[in-house]
C-alpha cells in the first residue's frame, strides 16, 4: 500500500509561481513512476507530469509545457511540482498519484487545491 499526501497549494496570482509537493510512505518509493494530475470540477481529470522512477523522461501536458516542472527527490520519498506563469485556468485540485507500472497510477491522494486569480 502506497500513501500520499500533498501540500502547497493555495491562492496565487497570474503569472506568479507555486510549488506543490507530495510525500509517500508504505512502499519503496524510487520504484514508482509519480504523476501529478488536476481535477475541476466538471472537467476531465488531465495528467499533468509524469515521472518515472529513474527521475528521467519527464512528461509534461501541452498546456503546462515549459511552465511547470516535476521533480523527485527519492532519498526524501517526495515529488514536487514547481508551477511559474501560472494562469487561471491552471486552478484545480492538484493530486498526486503513484504507479507501479508506468501510467497505471494505482495509488492517489487527497489533492491541494491551487486557485490562480486573474
Amino acid at each position: 500500500q502506497v500513501q500520499l499526501v500533498e501540500s502547497g497549494g493555495g491562492l496565487v496570482q497570474a503569472g506568479g509561481s507555486l510549488r506543490v509537493s507530495c510525500a509517500a510512505s508504505g512502499r519503496t518509493f524510487s520504484t514508482l513512476t509519480m504523476g501529478w494530475f488536476r481535477q475541476a470540477p466538471g472537467k476531465e481529470r488531465e495528467l499533468v507530469a509524469k515521472i518515472p522512477w529513474s527521475g528521467g523522461n519527464t512528461y509534461y501536458a501541452d498546456s503546462v509545457k515549459g511552465r511547470f516542472t516535476i521533480s523527485r527527490d527519492n532519498a526524501k520519498n517526495m515529488v514536487y511540482l514547481q508551477m511559474s506563469s501560472l494562469k487561471p485556468e491552471d486552478t484545480a485540485v492538484y493530486v498526486c498519484a503513484a504507479a507501479v507500472l508506468f501510467d497505471s497510477y494505482e495509488y492517489w491522494g487527497q489533492g491541494t487545491q491551487v486557485t490562480v486569480s486573474s
